[in-house]
């Protein structure tokens, strides 16, 4: 005990005199903070449990008690003798509490809306900064507002009385009934955790799917949908970038085949297409893990010539087979292109 007092003597008296509401605010803040950024730690799930309060109370609770360093009590706590003073100055545990949660929706957006602004933008690291550095700094406030208050003038949160009201409850109850209350509260707070737990934990996953496309490289390097090569010549290459990306929630092989067609549109308002010659180019496989994200620059040199032919590209999830074509594909897509004998 003597230990632990001498290590709280060498600390500077703003701190060694927090608040104990104001230190848990503080603690919590730099907490979060860590699990948010810390590798290794912010994959896990307690980013979210820590996140949530983080967002929608603790910014809200150091303002109000920046503006409110008054001690307040309940309608039912005072007489009119005490009510004047009541209503110049403190707020209860209640209001706090309330004011609190529709203080932290409040103030986040508008932290974000100024970070938007910003060269930084909304990020995770400027959104941390931002709420973060708002919340310590509204919680170095309260602490000096509270120290200027007289000892019994100042709002403190009643620990002891809360758990000392608790344990009564729960251990000491007046009636069976009372008891059943009890254990039936019990068992909602259980359930009723498990449950966050569970959401927490087992996000759901949402609709599966894989995206497939074409892009190509800008004077810059950048990769663009547009400008797609149109003109050909027989025996020259041109780069095309094809893109997959896997939103299956789980690891997938790909198999990408490409070909060139010669394809004609009959039936009613040409709707109908028949393929009437075709050669297949190149294909690749590769396996990519969940939101992975695979772009591939490949080189196309059509093996035959003729006007709006049909580059195709096709998409297959595992093996492709011998005869790939857009009818046993789980995805497609194409460019039409002209290829001619010569340059001439």
């Amino acid at each position: 005990m003597a230990d632990d007092v001498q290590w709280r003597a060498l600390l500077p008296e703003p701190v060694r005199t927090l608040p104990a509401d104001l230190a848990a605010v503080v603690a919590f803040t730099l907490f979060t903070a860590a699990a948010a950024t810390v590798p290794g730690v912010s994959e896990t799930p307690l980013r979210v449990v820590l996140g949530l309060p983080f967002t929608l109370f603790v910014p809200g609770y150091a303002f109000i008690a920046a503006l409110f360093p008054e001690a307040g009590t309940g309608p039912a706590e005072h007489d009119d003798a005490d009510a004047d003073r009541t209503e110049e100055g403190g707020i209860d545990g209640i209001e706090r509490v309330a004011l609190s949660f529709g203080l932290s929706i409040a103030l986040v957006p508008l932290i974000g809306l100024v970070l938007n602004f910003t060269p930084w933008g909304i990020r995770l690291v400027p959104i941390l900064v931002g709420v973060g550095g708002f919340t310590l700094a509204a919680t170095a406030v309260a602490a000096r507002r509270r120290r200027e208050l007289p000892a019994e003038d100042r709002f403190r949160v009643p620990y002891r009385t809360w758990l000392a009201s608790a344990r009564t409850e729960l251990f000491e109850p007046e009636t069976r009934t009372d008891a059943a209350l009890n254990v039936l509260l019990a068992l909602s707070m259980i359930l009723a955790v498990g449950t966050v737990g569970i959401a927490v934990t087992v996000p759901g996953q949402g609709e599966s799917f894989s995206e497939f496309y074409l892009l190509t490289e800008d004077d810059d390097g950048e990769l663009i949908a547009d400008n797609y090569p149109e003109e050909f010549v027989r025996g020259e290459s041109k780069p095309v970038v094809v893109g997959i990306g896997n939103q299956e929630h789980e690891p997938t092989d790909y198999t990408v085949v490409m070909e060139i067609q010669n394809v004609t549109f009959t039936g009613p308002n040409g709707t109908q297409s028949e393929v009437r010659a075709e050669d297949e180019l190149a294909r690749y496989r590769t396996r990519l893990a969940d939101n992975e994200t695979d772009h591939r620059t490949v080189d196309v040199e059509p093996t035959m010539t003729g006007r709006n032919l049909r580059l195709l590209f096709t998409l297959y999830r595992g093996d492709a087979p011998d005869d790939a074509s857009i009818e046993t594909a789980y995805r497609e897509t194409h460019l039409w292109v002209n290829v001619s004998a010569t340059n001439g």
